[in-house]
């Protein structure tokens, strides 16, 4: 109990919950927590595996942490999250800086293998957890917190490690998912997550995403919902009208799509279709005139063609997105995808990238340059000192992917709303001052 602990957290914001779980276990037992890493004795180096990229990342974290022990502070590190939990078998003899090793299920065995450790040495706790998931220390503003409603995956896309490290999809209990959204306090912006949000329900009989939605609507602590991860065939019409109608749900949907072409959204395992993608995008439009819509694609998939990818570029062009994110495919075994002939090149999937990302800059801009002399309602997420200015977002731009809102303003306080005068607009970010009648809501 008198340890110092420190997190390392990599990843997306699901392994972020992960780890406010394991802080929170730590917090149970009455040990200490710092921010700084240098004066921890235990380091937890919370992993994600999702990309040989992302597991590089971590293994470099990892390495990076055991120079620590040179200066007599740190005692031990914890591995744990996807990486261990996917990769022990190679991983333990290999990485034996690490000194004890979790998976993702196993937050009830932090304490016990941290004793061992200290008594015998190295120890792989990986699958030895009861599953529990105790109160989370939220580790994000005060003002925005994630609920992860779900773990694991339906889908079978054929690139994707996820089933293979998360297992099947499991939904959390409603009634849980209730109590840990009151116990997180008052929060400006709750951000449903899940490998996929809008499956939420399936696996124990029937679809209760929107019943879900509802319910947290309904709790006084929470003043807004965004929904990330929703797949574009699970996608109802009772979820279009909720975010419709809901006041409390913002007008953004996140809506991974991968590709636009027929042939390679076969050959990844997806299940939409471009028309149906079509169709939905448009209903979205017409139902929610002031919908953001945010969506991923992979370039270079096997055997994907320069036709297929100027095909994707007229795509982009045609939906008009508000913010999307590209991603170079990455050949992972143990995949369907990593069989696959017809690899693409490194330096054409790096091209096909860049090029998509200049195509949605202009589309971006274009958008941005729309909002110019508007006053947008902005939360306020603190200051950016670089810039000497208020750092924010409005409601089309979600925390960490999207684009920001930049202002000056008097006095602004973090977590509080203001309406925000746009002076300027770049290709993701827009600028601007506080209206100066307006004192925060």
């Amino acid at each position: 109990m008198e340890k110092v602990f420190g997190m390392i957290s990599l990843g997306c914001d699901k392994n972020r919950v992960d780890g406010e779980r394991l802080l929170g276990e730590i917090k149970r037992h009455g040990c200490r927590i710092t921010d700084d890493i240098q004066k921890a004795q235990i380091l937890i180096v919370n992993t994600c595996a999702f990309l040989s990229a992302a597991r590089e990342e971590s293994i470099a974290a990892v390495l990076e942490a055991n120079s620590l022990r040179e200066k007599g502070v740190l005692e031990k590190i914890v591995v744990t999250g996807c990486l261990p939990e996917k990769f022990i078998g190679e991983l333990f003899p290999a990485l034996t800086e690490g000194d004890v090793f979790l998976g993702v299920r196993d937050v009830s065995e932090l304490f016990p293998a941290l004793e061992r450790s200290y008594r015998e040495g190295r120890v792989n706790a990986v699958g030895r957890g009861d599953g529990r998931r105790p109160e989370r220390l939220v580790s994000t503003m005060p003002h925005l917190k994630y609920l992860k409603i779900a773990d694991g995956c339906f889908n079978r896309c054929t690139y994707c490690l996820i089933p293979k490290i998360r297992g099947k999809y499991v939904s959390y209990p409603m009634e849980e998912l209730l109590e840990e959204a009151k116990s997180l306090g008052e929060t400006d912006e709750l951000v449903l997550v899940a490998q996929d949000t809008t499956r939420y329900g399936e696996d124990v009989g029937e679809n209760k995403f929107v019943e879900l939605i509802k319910k947290l609507s309904e709790l006084d602590n929470i003043c807004h919902i965004r929904l990330l991860y929703c797949y574009p065939e699970v996608i109802s019409d009772d979820l279009i009208r909720e975010v419709k109608e809901n006041p409390k749900v913002i007008k953004y949907l996140d809506i991974p799509l991968q590709h636009s072409e027929d042939r390679i959204l076969r050959l990844m395992g997806r299940r939409s279709r471009k028309e149906e993608i079509r169709t939905l995008l448009s209903k979205l439009r017409r139902e929610i005139p002031s919908v953001a819509l945010r969506t991923t694609f992979i370039a270079g998939f096997p055997t994907e063609t320069e036709e297929e990818h100027r095909s994707l570029l007229a795509f982009l062009e045609e939906a008009q997105f508000e913010n999307c994110g590209f991603f170079a495919y990455s050949r992972e075994k143990d995949t369907p995808a990593y069989k696959l002939k017809g690899q693409i090149h490194p330096s054409t999937k790096k091209r096909w990238v860049r090029e998509l990302y200049e195509a949605q800059a202009k589309i971006s801009a274009k958008k941005l340059a729309n909002y110019l002399k508007d006053t947008l309602d902005v939360v306020c997420d603190g200051i950016d000192y670089e810039k000497s200015c208020f750092v924010g977002r409005a409601y089309f731009q979600a925390y960490e992917i999207d684009g920001s809102v930049y202002f000056t303003a008097s006095m602004a306080e973090e977590g509080k709303r203001y309406h925000v005068r746009i002076d300027r607009t770049t290709e993701y970010d827009l600028f601007g001052h506080a209206m100066p009648e307006e004192g925060g809501k």
